[in-house]
């Protein structure tokens, strides 16, 4: 509505300057160009509206090249807005290219179902979703999960180590051994159990000398202590020292316990105990048991 008032605005200027004479029509003129450059002093660069874009290129199409100085847009402007008035008087209206955006609900179902689900590839999400409804390729899951940092089916199943420690932290053991030298220059073996969860100190064992059948008793000790107290750790870590035989091993799997031996030559994967022992300065506890 405000474009039509202006035309029509406009063309009753046009009528009243009609009804004028000669020399008044041209001391206005010579006035409306003085005042014209004084504004283009000032303004170097004024915003024209959308109507003045219209009229201006409208009376550009009327007047000849020659007069057309006399605008404030240079010629190549004025074409310019002249062709974009014709483009959207005969073009269809734009549309974005490509497939619709994906709905934001879509995307958090199909991060969950990975999530809660690590055994599923994209073709698997790709056919649960169909069971829901939801059309979706496999190339829109895969970015969809890498946009989220889950990794693909057979990484995403395999658990980090740290998300394995912090979801059996509870029901896991950490041993090692630490040594002790005594005034008299005799080294004692201190073997210390520690529960990863809690941080509390499970059973202390020490001995001069760590045999086989040493280690095996405090296995059978540690286990009647855990059975008093109604726990059942599910797994163990230490490290490869000769130590621990194979028989220390094997009755801890023999109760349901999962041994599970670090790497070698890497203390950070029994941070737990190693930070305990580093905490402790080695020295004897009145808890020890001698043999």
């Amino acid at each position: 509505m405000s474009l039509v008032y202006l035309v029509v605005w406009r063309l009753l200027e046009l009528l009243v300057l009609l009804a004028r004479g000669d020399a008044s029509k041209d001391l206005e003129i010579v006035v409306l160009r003085h005042e014209l450059s004084i504004l283009r002093r000032q303004a170097p660069r004024p915003a024209f509206t959308p109507g003045d874009r219209l009229l201006l290129s409208a009376f550009s199409r009327v007047l000849p090249r020659r007069s057309w100085h006399v605008f404030l847009a240079r010629p190549e402007t004025l074409l310019r807005w002249h062709r974009r008035l014709v483009a959207k008087q005969w073009t269809y209206p734009h549309r974005s290219l490509g497939r619709p955006p994906v709905d934001e609900a879509v995307r958090r179902l199909i991060v969950r179902l990975a999530r809660e689900n690590t055994g599923w590839g994209y073709v698997r999400i790709v056919g649960e979703l169909r069971k829901l409804g939801v059309d979706v390729s496999a190339t829109l899951v895969r970015n969809v999960l890498r946009a989220a940092g889950v990794p693909p089916a057979p990484q995403r199943d395999r658990l980090a180590r740290r998300s394995f420690i912090r979801q059996h932290a509870a029901t896991m053991l950490a041993c090692d051994f630490f040594t002790v030298d005594t005034v008299l220059l005799r080294r004692l073996y201190v073997l210390v159990f520690i529960c990863v969860g809690s941080r509390r100190i499970e059973y202390v064992a020490c001995t001069s000398n760590p045999d086989g059948a040493w280690m095996l008793q405090q296995a059978r000790n540690l286990s009647m202590d855990l059975d008093d107290r109604g726990q059942q750790p599910r797994f163990l870590i230490h490290d490869r020292d000769t130590k621990f035989t194979h028989a220390f091993d094997a009755l801890f799997r023999g109760e349901g316990t999962r041994v599970i031996r670090t790497p070698v030559r890497a203390p950070n994967a029994k941070a737990h105990m190693e930070r305990w022992v580093g905490k402790h300065p080695p020295r004897m506890s009145r808890q020890a048991a001698h043999p």
